[in-house]
């Protein structure tokens, strides 16, 4: 009877991880056929960014580094009076959009503003002037506002974060319970902490494709469309998604024996599958399907997501669990098969994020120029400290097994777990800035140039210098002084830039702390004029005052 109990159950199982890949299949059948690309930059407009063309031209021509789609009504054309100019709707066509517009418009400056959507998932907006016969007061778009929203921006960071704390925490119980978790311990803890993984997992999933539609189309947490969530579930990035949501629910069925009791290891293969088919997920909706190299990139990635989600993983269930429960005749036996498998795991580390760093980077400047090679030498800095801890805590493994005596390992996994938690956080940033590579290929200068200029507030003094203060790419650092003119410590940055003559309204400038004092950023300033760049810099819990630079952009 138990036998004829047992075979239905495992075909129920088995029969409702079918229905949850069902669910992928619908998703990937459905998925848009798009070509590779990446963070899109404005290359080339016709008429010319800041040109006086004879005759009002029939339609504008903007041309991007990579394919691009459309934001619903984010492409606007005003005339020197005002009204709108443009025609119809956008044509696209890989890297290039044509704007129809009236040919019949009169004399003056046009503004045109857009925001758009690169392959992979990230929006990008601006706007430039043009003028027919000769120039004029530039006119005021008083269009929706294309910028999105900082409580999206930062919503999105923290659901990646989420994200990538659900894959450890659903990674490593799944992983010490198949092969490393002693039979006559409880597995009662691992298993929460396996299904509080998947439902952050879950979770996080649910809220990126919510909030890439205020993302892409600029707006607030509830500033959601029907038109937004179609264009959203009609991407590459929608499509992995949902594919994400339908290997989840997969999983679940094979998940739930694996955390009561041991399974056999058709099952354990199974699940092992669904794993690494849903770590593919990840790249596909970021920068990894966009790369120069999408194939490799999106490999590499998931190596390097799943490397991360096994040795993180197996580190927390060993300060959490088995460090404390297991005997030393288990500790004797599991110990070194973890430190083979973090070893393992290491170098795929390493390997992996090598390549992935060639290829996104691409340049050695780039690596020091750009707000993502600084945030990976920043992740590169502590990995290092991770690789010395991980180092240090094998060979108390090892002076282990050869005294035959317990060895204090414990604190050094804690240590691990710490500074891998930061390493996160900066995974979590990455996959939200524009990749080095396509950061420094923006409108090319043939001088390089540097604005610089000190201002005073009743709190501190503000040293500010962009560089090379001409139209396109520029890179802004702020330097914080007291009044005795010794660097002051920052507890928060926040900058705008904005072109008011131009009808730009400020721009977040995405700022990274290098030091106390000192912060950096990269913004692409898309037309020549008076940039009015404003810093805020808050130096306690109370006390904040904000500066104004104008600054000349040619």
């Amino acid at each position: 009877m138990a036998g004829m109990t047992v075979a239905p159950r495992r075909w129920i199982t088995r029969l409702a991880a079918a229905a949850g890949l069902l669910v992928t299949v619908v998703a990937l059948l459905i998925a848009p056929a798009t070509p590779a690309s990446a963070h899109a930059v404005l290359e080339s407009t016709s008429p010319a960014a800041s040109s006086v063309v004879p005759s009002a031209p029939s339609e504008v021509v903007l041309r991007f580094s990579e394919s691009v789609r459309k934001v619903p009504g984010k492409i606007r054309v005003i005339a020197p009076d005002g009204s709108r100019a443009d025609r119809g709707e956008p044509s696209f066509d890989g890297g290039e959009v044509r704007i129809p517009v009236d040919p019949a418009g009169g004399r003056g400056t046009y503004l045109l503003s857009f925001r758009v959507i690169s392959a992979d998932s990230h929006p990008v907006s601006g706007a430039f002037t043009y003028s027919v016969g000769a120039p004029s007061t530039p006119p005021v778009d008083s269009g929706t506002d294309s910028r999105a929203n900082p409580v999206v921006g930062t919503a999105v960071k923290v659901a990646r974060f989420l994200g990538y704390t659900g894959l450890v925490l659903l990674v490593g119980p799944a992983l010490v319970l198949a092969a490393l978790w002693p039979r006559r311990l409880s597995r009662r803890g691992p298993a929460r902490l396996a299904w509080t993984g998947l439902g952050l997992v879950a979770v996080a999933t649910l809220a990126d494709l919510w909030l890439q539609v205020p993302y892409t189309a600029g707006g607030g947490l509830f500033d959601v469309t029907g038109e937004g969530f179609g264009s959203v579930f009609g991407s590459t990035f929608g499509t992995a998604h949902l594919v994400r949501l339908g290997l989840l629910a997969a999983s679940v069925f094979l998940l739930r024996p694996l955390l009561t009791r041991p399974v056999g290891r058709a099952d354990a293969i199974i699940l092992a599958v669904l794993g690494g088919a849903a770590l593919l997920t990840w790249p596909l909706a970021g920068h990894p399907a966009a790369s120069p190299a999408p194939a490799v990139s999106v490999v590499v990635d998931a190596v390097h997501l799943g490397s991360m989600a096994i040795w993180l993983g197996g580190l927390l269930m060993l300060a959490a669990f088995l460090l404390r429960q297991a005997d030393e005749r288990e500790l004797g036996a599991i110990l070194p098969i973890w430190s083979r498998w973090a070893a393992l795991a290491v170098s795929a580390l390493l390997l992996a994020g090598t390549v992935q760093a060639l290829i996104e980077v691409g340049t050695l400047q780039a690596l020091f120029d750009t707000s993502y090679g600084r945030l990976l030498l920043a992740k590169i800095a502590l990995f290092a400290v991770v690789i010395a801890v991980a180092a240090y805590s094998r060979q108390l493994v090892r002076r282990r097994i050869a005294a035959q005596r317990p060895v204090p390992v414990r604190r050094a996994v804690w240590v691990e777990l710490a500074v891998t938690v930061v390493v996160l956080s900066l995974s979590a940033t990455l996959v939200q800035t524009t990749p080095a590579r396509t950061a420094v290929a923006g409108p090319s200068s043939t001088e390089a140039g540097l604005f610089s200029t000190k201002l005073s507030s009743s709190l501190y003094d503000m040293q500010i210098e962009v560089s090379p203060a001409q139209r396109g790419n520029n890179s802004v650092h702020l330097y914080a002084y007291d009044k005795n003119d010794q660097p002051l410590p920052v507890v928060e940055w926040k900058a705008t830039a904005a072109l008011p003559s131009a009808g730009i309204e400020p721009i977040d400038v995405p700022l990274l702390p290098l030091t106390d004092s000192h912060a950096y950023g990269d913004i692409s300033l898309p037309a020549s004029g008076d940039w009015q760049i404003k810093i805020t810099a808050r130096t306690t819990d109370i006390d904040q005052a904000t500066v104004t630079a104008t600054v000349p952009i040619r």
